[in-house]
């Protein structure tokens, strides 16, 4: 009977960890992001924009939302270092992909990048979370018309969503994070890993 009762405790009160991939190509916001996020969900202060530098391999960051932990894997996008982020694909509960909505002169290289990701079988299920970064920037296009241009109607509407956001200013963080941990929860991929981890595994 203890077993029983502390097997419904520890299910209600244990938080879920959820691992998340932060991708897209390089100078998208993905560092700023993160360090907004930590800023924003713990009690430490994140660095400032103008002190990030390029991320050259991984940044991570755990930050708690409700009923979940979140491990963020920040993956530098230089051309040079996105054939590590297949690596880090097996683990992901969820991919949150950023654009600098402000240079349409790179959305190209963004689809292409992106078009990568989701053809890759690891990520299959997984949630993914489409952000338009730098929505503080007068010339940044919205997330509707970022949508329009990476047309994704060949994907399941539960798995993705856009959002505009700004990583600077923390603008339409809150809806994202809301969004991702409810996605996550109710995806098979979790169920997948869940399962692949084993009772206890979370």
């Amino acid at each position: 009977m203890f077993s029983l009762f502390y097997g419904l405790w520890k299910r209600i009160f244990t938080k879920i960890e959820f691992h998340v991939l932060i991708l897209g190509i390089d100078k998208a916001g993905k560092t700023t992001l993160l360090e907004k996020l930590k800023t924003r969900y713990t009690n430490l202060e994140g660095l400032p924009p103008d002190r990030i530098v390029p991320t050259v391999g991984l940044n991570i960051g755990r930050v708690e939302v409700s009923n979940a932990k979140l491990v963020f894997w920040d993956l530098g996008g230089q051309p040079g270092l996105r054939s590590i982020w297949e690596k880090y694909y097996e683990e992901a509960h969820a991919v949150v992909y950023v654009i600098d909505a402000a240079c349409p002169s790179r959305f190209e290289d963004s689809k292409s990048a992106l078009d990568k990701v989701l053809r890759h079988e690891d990520l299959q299920g997984s949630p993914l979370l489409i952000l338009a970064n730098k929505q503080d920037l007068e010339d940044a296009v919205s997330a509707d018309e970022l949508a329009q241009y990476l047309d994704l109607k060949k994907l399941d509407e539960s798995l993705y969503t856009f959002q505009g956001v700004s990583a600077v200013d923390g603008l339409g963080i809150k809806e994202s994070i809301n969004w991702l941990i409810d996605a996550m929860e109710r995806s098979k991929r979790t169920e997948t890993l869940r399962a692949r981890a084993g009772s206890g595994g979370f």
